[in-house]
């Protein structure tokens, strides 16, 4: 299979993370934190290793202000949810995904908060002056996605960081498509609340994500449970990690998360080159391909192209690529609704090629040559 699906998850694991989850699962089998013997011991000090690595690189500056969590998903609906003021308003954008809408819509259908969207520009983008000129009095957060998991295209979170900072509003990001393919500081970028897909750039695997946490947020927990301190009290405890943390943690994938941050670190730069040249290559053949119409900016390289071709749904053409040609993308909506209403897609939907550098230049142009047949196949049948 031709797998050009990595903005749903990377298809390579490198060994080191492979290994780092079966040595887990054979001699760390315990839980961190929760007894004084040997292997519970062994393991917590593998969690916080991990901890350590991820603060590092995501310019976090105390190691417990990293959270780990189930999956973006619930790193996105604890900041959401957990900082929450009645009456207060967010403001988001047409860009993101469910999982940072539907709690927010969730919230306004009880009455609790209000929601303003704001829709990107010509370019595809929402800036940070139409983002400032959607507050209202009564705004303490903004929500904003990196990169777009529809179009790729990129906001500038570094200057909606810097107006966010000056009207003193938080500032959450959906880091799901851009940590591990891009450098994203919480410091720098006066970035509040950041929700990670360790599966996805970074080549981790599956069953943990990461809400990475400034210096001044503050956040309620939503989930309560044990957490191997306090444990005479019946209230959650209210020091970090501990307070979002409750329950067991999934050592394997924390540990396979270490193990995948060292590998970014060691390959990140011919990583991206690669990704780069190879998103440039596709893009322009596609650009110039009869009866495609290409949704990617121009002068957007960073693995993700999403196209159209003229004449069939975008589900159909994928089912058409992975039955015909064995290669793996994505058709629909890709959970992000607004989007493709602001687009006109919300009908058709896109086709989402996703790359990243382990990807090859056979591979695309074995992808180019299948859809210009498709292309060429509805074109001739409709003649």
């Amino acid at each position: 299979m031709i797998y050009f699906d990595n903005s749903a998850t990377s298809g390579f694991k490198p060994d080191c993370v492979i290994n780092a989850t079966v040595n887990a699962l054979k001699h760390l089998s315990a839980n961190p934190g929760r007894s004084g013997h040997s292997l519970s011991l062994k393991a917590g000090m593998l969690v916080y290793s991990t901890r350590k690595k991820a603060a590092s690189l995501l310019g976090v500056h105390e190691p417990e202000r990293i959270i780990f969590t189930r999956n973006c998903t619930e790193a996105l609906n604890i900041a959401i949810t957990g900082t929450a003021i009645s009456g207060g308003n967010v403001v988001t954008t047409a860009m993101e995904h469910n999982s940072v809408l539907r709690p927010l819509f969730e919230l306004q259908r009880a009455g609790k908060i209000t929601v303003s969207v704001v829709a990107p520009n010509e370019k595809g983008v929402v800036t940070a002056d139409a983002i400032e000129r959607a507050l209202t009095p009564r705004t303490y957060m903004v929500a904003v996605n990196h990169i777009s998991n529809v179009t790729g295209a990129i906001n500038n979170v570094s200057e909606i960081g810097k107006m966010c900072r000056r009207h003193n509003i938080k500032l959450l990001v959906d880091g799901a498509q851009s940590v591990g393919y891009g450098d994203v500081d919480v410091s720098e970028q006066n970035i509040d609340y950041l929700a990670v897909a360790p599966h996805k750039g970074l080549h981790a695997v599956q069953g943990v994500g990461i809400l990475a946490l400034g210096s001044d947020a503050q956040i309620k927990p939503i989930i309560f449970g044990g957490t191997g301190t306090q444990s005479e009290n019946v209230f959650q405890p209210t020091e970090l990690p501990e307070s979002l943390e409750a329950g067991t943690l999934p050592t394997p994938a924390i540990a396979a998360l270490g193990a995948a941050i060292t590998y970014n670190e060691s390959t990140r730069g011919e990583a991206r080159r690669k990704t780069r040249e190879l998103s440039m290559y596709i893009l322009d053949s596609l650009t110039r391909t009869r009866g495609i119409t290409v949704y990617t900016a121009p002068d957007t390289f960073n693995g993700m192209i999403s196209f159209n071709i003229e004449g069939i749904g975008s589900m159909d053409a994928s089912n058409l690529l992975s039955s015909h040609y064995d290669i793996a993308v994505r058709g629909g909506l890709h959970c992000a609704p607004l989007i493709h209403r602001h687009m006109g897609t919300l009908n058709s939907g896109i086709i989402r090629a996703s790359i990243n550098s382990d990807n090859t230049y056979g591979e695309a142009d074995f992808f180019l040559k299948a859809v210009k047949e498709i292309a060429e196949t509805e074109r001739q049948g409709r003649m």
